[in-house]
């Protein structure tokens, strides 16, 4: 499948030139509009090649495509009416595949840096090269387009309570955030979704940098409830689940977003 049809989303109407193509509820980030849909459950490479062909969802809207979503991006649109979308969706049968990250010796980079070709940067040396003279915030680096690079003393891993999770690096970098709490975040981390708090694993120290995904799902266990924030489990381009796309082409689109 290359899309699901989430309760509540913005239907497709039906023709034949292409792929009908439903839209999630709009959502806003740093003080833009995102319309987006759901691709998947397959690898990200697979997901991707999705979100690039063409759709169709109504006449102002007639020739589609998308883009991958920053983490933040991502996590915004998961966190609209979350209990009635993405957590019954995705996140309790699947994984949401949030975006890319890169584990280094000291931390972690979400939305990690490229080259002039587009190439994630592996390099330890030029990605601490890039933090020269960018000041911590609240223990945390914040650079531009969503990236975060996040010390692993920052924040903790196992199982914690959500307050743990929302208000440490991990978690702030995930949602770019300068404040002390992850807020974004929180209609998916507390106690009515999750009784018994937030597993967080797979961020651990490194020789060389990794690349991988960093996914959020609903732990199945019979022992707990728990949300997981995985980061080290699967591979960049390992293991099924689910990503969101951002719509970049449309009429509709473009004059929405004039002069905001």
């Amino acid at each position: 499948m290359s899309q699901i049809v989430l309760q509540g989303m913005r239907k497709a109407q039906e023709r034949e030139m292409l792929p009908p193509m439903d839209l999630y509820p709009q959502v806003e980030y740093a003080g833009r509009k995102i319309d987006a849909s759901a691709f998947g459950p397959n690898t990200r490479s697979e997901n991707v090649a999705s979100m690039r062909r063409r759709y169709f969802h109504s006449d102002d809207l007639s020739n589609i495509t998308f883009e991958p979503l920053s983490t933040a991006q991502s996590l915004a649109v998961a966190s609209y009416n979350f209990a009635n979308l993405a957590k019954p969706i995705i996140f309790k049968p699947s994984w949401l595949r949030a975006g890319i990250i890169v584990k280094t010796q000291e931390g972690v980079w979400i939305n990690p840096l490229t080259d002039s070709v587009g190439d994630i940067i592996q390099d330890e040396k030029k990605l601490k090269e890039r933090l020269n003279g960018i000041e911590k915030v609240n223990g945390i680096y914040l650079l531009h387009e969503d990236t975060s690079f996040v010390p692993y003393n920052s924040f903790e891993q196992g199982v914690q309570e959500h307050s743990k999770f929302l208000e440490g690096g991990l978690a702030r970098g995930l949602v770019h955030t300068p404040d002390k709490k992850a807020d974004t975040l929180s209609p998916i981390a507390n106690g009515v979704e999750y009784p018994r708090g937030v597993n967080v694993f797979g961020f651990d120290s490194v020789k060389e940098p990794l690349v991988k995904v960093v996914s959020l799902g609903s732990d199945r266990n019979i022992f707990g409830y728990w949300l997981v924030v995985n980061g080290g489990l699967y591979g960049s381009d390992v293991g099924g689940g689910y990503a969101f796309g951002g719509l970049v082409s449309g009429e509709a689109s473009a004059q929405e977003n004039e002069g905001v």
